[in-house]
């Protein structure tokens, strides 16, 4: 029986199992992958964590897996299917048919960006290709660069790079846009700015880094980096009649991480918050693992949390 059981070992399921084992609680990260760091694997590079400027999200994250490590914390991997919660315990059963018994879950399986799943896309990756602007923007100082999407999050990106890039293209496949007129209203009034509505992308191709776009009317445009906006999905699909979600399939939950579940805890992009970056991740399982160690102790007192 384990006092916590983190789903999830990118950085909010990594913090947390920080915290929870500090506060001298048996704890265990299910992981996907043997030696999975989560979404951060995928960024060449991050220069907005503090006091680590200029590092390789892949090398950020293995140090805090190395920290999770060193302090005795257990891993596992599998894919957590369902969740039972009987008599104060939570039973968490595999795909494979394991199950592991706990008095809370924190849950941090994140959220993954939709791709455009095109030629050169997957290629690209982290080499030109970003779903992050605010994390890899800084890296196309002077450089020409476009957004792929019509939502608040490809206004807001392309906004940002205007500031930083010398032109900055923002392609769309309808006329309108999903996001804030006011932003659109903004961007129009930016030199630096181009709209290529009504248009999709075929193709995006290059050497060793991104070079050009394809268009499917057959356009070409020269870039040096591609910004795509289409979307997160959040690995919610276990828990979607356990706890409540937003909308958009987001799990409702405060900055405490306390979800509509007693003893169900969530955190880092799996959860309704505005910014989903690697340090609010991490803010993230240290907020929860703390509302978890209450739980436990109200709860080892037989008293309502």
């Amino acid at each position: 029986m384990l006092d916590i059981l983190i789903i999830g070992s990118g950085p909010a399921g990594l913090s947390a199992a920080i915290y929870a084992k500090r506060a001298n609680l048996s704890v265990m990260v299910v992981e996907k992958t043997a030696y999975g760091i989560g979404q951060i694997a995928e960024s060449s590079e991050i220069d907005n964590y503090l006091g680590f400027p200029n590092i390789r999200g892949f090398a950020l994250g293995k140090k805090f897996r190395e920290h999770a490590i060193c302090l005795g914390v257990e891993f596992k991997e599998g894919y957590a299917e369902h969740f039972e919660f009987s008599e104060g315990i939570w039973k968490t059963v595999f795909k494979n048919g394991d199950s592991i018994n706990a008095k809370a879950i924190i849950y941090a399986a994140g959220a993954f960006h939709r791709h455009l799943n095109i030629l050169g896309e997957k290629e690209f990756a982290g080499k030109g290709v970003s779903y992050c602007a605010t994390c890899d923007g800084a890296f196309y100082q002077g450089k020409v660069t476009a957004v792929v999407g019509g939502g608040n999050t490809a206004l807001d990106y392309a906004l940002y790079l205007s500031s930083i890039s010398s032109k900055v293209y923002i392609i769309h496949r309808r006329k309108e846009f999903r996001g804030s007129i006011k932003t659109v209203q903004e961007l129009q009034k930016k030199e630096n700015v181009e709209f290529i509505l009504e248009a999709k992308i075929l193709s995006i191709s290059g050497k060793d880094m991104v070079q050009e776009l394809c268009l499917e009317d057959g356009r070409k445009i020269k870039v040096s980096g591609v910004f795509i906006a289409a979307g997160m999905i959040p690995m919610t699909e276990p828990v979607k009649n356990l706890v409540m979600l937003d909308p958009y399939g987001y799990i409702i939950a405060e900055e405490t991480g306390e979800t509509s579940a007693k003893g169900f805890f969530a955190a880092g992009d799996v959860r309704t918050k505005a910014l989903r970056q690697v340090i609010t991740a991490a803010s993230d399982g240290a907020n929860a693992a703390v509302s978890a160690e209450r739980y436990l102790y109200w709860r080892s007192k037989n008293m309502t949390v």
